[in-house]
């Protein structure tokens, strides 16, 4: 379980293809503070440590997830979004994350808000996930809430602190973003598929 609020960013220092499985090594600098088999959300996706070495560690994406998210078009020297699994007794800062993202969506649109930016992302609609103004949703891992809302696009605003301490600084317009919706809203939306 995680909250969306980003801890640091990690450098792709490596990438390993076995079969279908790609192992990345991720230089952070919480590396020290990791143990193996803990869970960690890179870019939003919960991956495994596998095992750590000096201030790098490694995780690996299998095929389904290499499927549905955009770690497998990373590369080496990317950087991604890191967040460490909360505590129980922490402040939830974000909203409820699972670490399961839901599908890419792509950047539409970036705007400058004198010192703020605006994001605007479509997705595929057709696998019944939605926002709603004011809603959450974690994009890259990042905990943010919804300005505007469409059947297939929606559109947030970020502040100067996550603009400069996420990959959002990085990210342009055609990049592709992991998804995770509001797991609320996601069971409400299957009751309401069900009972039509």
């Amino acid at each position: 379980m995680f909250t969306g609020i980003i801890e640091t960013l990690g450098k792709v220092k490596k990438i390993e293809t076995e079969l279908e499985n790609i192992h990345f090594t991720i230089q952070t600098s919480i590396t020290d503070q990791l143990k193996i088999d803990q869970s960690i959300a890179h870019n939003g996706v919960c991956l495994t440590v596998v095992s750590i070495s000096d201030d790098s560690y490694v995780v690996t994406a299998i095929k389904e997830t290499l499927e549905k998210t955009n770690l497998g078009s990373l590369l080496e020297n990317d950087f991604v979004n890191i967040e460490r699994a909360m505590k129980l007794g922490d402040r939830l800062d974000g909203h409820i994350v699972q670490g399961h993202v839901d599908q890419t969506g792509t950047c539409t649109d970036i705007k400058d808000a004198n010192g703020s930016h605006y994001y605007s992302f479509s997705y595929d609609s057709n696998l019944s996930n939605i926002t709603i103004e004011k809603g959450s949703i974690t994009v890259n891992g990042v905990s943010l809430t919804v300005v505007d809302s469409a059947k297939n696009s929606f559109s947030v605003a970020i502040i100067p602190y996550t603009f400069s301490h996420t990959t959002f600084k990085n990210l342009q317009k055609g990049d592709n973003v992991n998804l995770e919706f509001d797991v609320i809203g996601k069971y409400v939306s299957r009751l309401h598929d069900l009972t039509r």
